[in-house]
């Protein structure tokens, strides 16, 4: 059972931060997509 909570520790939680931080990012990726979206149809006008 020590195992199970040590290999938890090791990877568990390094897993669950690594998730958040890509949920984070993603979201300003979107907004960076849309800017830069938004950017290109302005200069062509």
């Amino acid at each position: 059972m020590e195992q199970i909570w040590t290999q938890v520790g090791n990877y568990g939680f390094p897993m669950v931060i690594t998730f958040f931080l890509l949920i984070r990012i993603e979201k300003k990726l979107d907004a960076l997509t849309t800017a830069i979206s938004n950017l290109a149809q302005t200069l062509a006008k």
